[in-house]
């Protein structure tokens, strides 16, 4: 799924993650890229006839949701696991929901509120809002299994961590069908706003 520098910063990342957090936040991740292959690879004849079907990735699609986990593991001992968490979160909600809910029913736009055709940025359907929910909630399962929490509830917190992250990502992508940015810049802004939302809230 992605292409050779792409997957040579994912192994950097990878090593990062692994060197400032252990193996949790390496396992996340991994947890991240092998759910995302498998919500991407799902519906594959339907998304190459409406031609949004994407097999490999770059190394652009690696940064823009690898480098805010990286960097807030960095400064996990200051910040905590928590940004780690809402950010890594943030990116699986955001893939589940654009690959999951563009084989649904026809997306409105967020920002005209009107039917738009699959794939567009900027525009959510009722499933894919619910698979970005529990795309989120599959990270907050993990994370409850692997540091041994207590409370149940941390789960749910991820997930609607992870939710808003990925609901930020659609707000955003408005700007980009407008020309301003793009889908690496988008993703990036849901990656920090799970991070954000993880520091203040988890």
């Amino acid at each position: 799924m992605l292409d050779f520098r792409g997957t040579a910063l994912a192994a950097f990342f990878g090593i990062a993650l692994l060197w400032f957090g252990g193996w949790q936040f390496l396992l996340l991740m991994l947890i991240f890229l092998v759910a995302s292959v498998a919500v991407t690879k799902h519906g594959y004849e339907e998304k190459r006839e409406l031609g949004i079907y994407e097999h490999e990735r770059s190394w652009e699609n690696v940064l823009a949701n690898g480098i805010v986990p990286v960097v807030c593991a960095y400064l996990s001992p200051t910040i905590g696991i928590w940004p780690v968490v809402g950010s890594i979160a943030a990116v699986t909600a955001d893939k589940f929901a654009s690959e999951l809910g563009v084989l649904s029913s026809t997306p409105l736009s967020l920002f005209t509120l009107k039917p738009v055709k699959r794939g567009v940025s900027g525009a959510i359907t009722p499933f894919g809002t619910i698979m970005s929910f529990d795309g989120a909630l599959l990270i907050g399962v993990s994370v409850f299994i692997m540091y041994g929490l207590t409370d149940p509830w941390k789960v749910l917190l991820i997930g609607i961590v992870g939710f808003s992250g990925s609901l930020a990502d659609s707000v955003f992508g408005v700007f980009e069908e407008m020309g301003i940015g793009n889908k690496a810049t988008t993703n990036a802004i849901c990656a920090i706003t799970g991070a954000i939302l993880g520091y203040l809230l988890l």
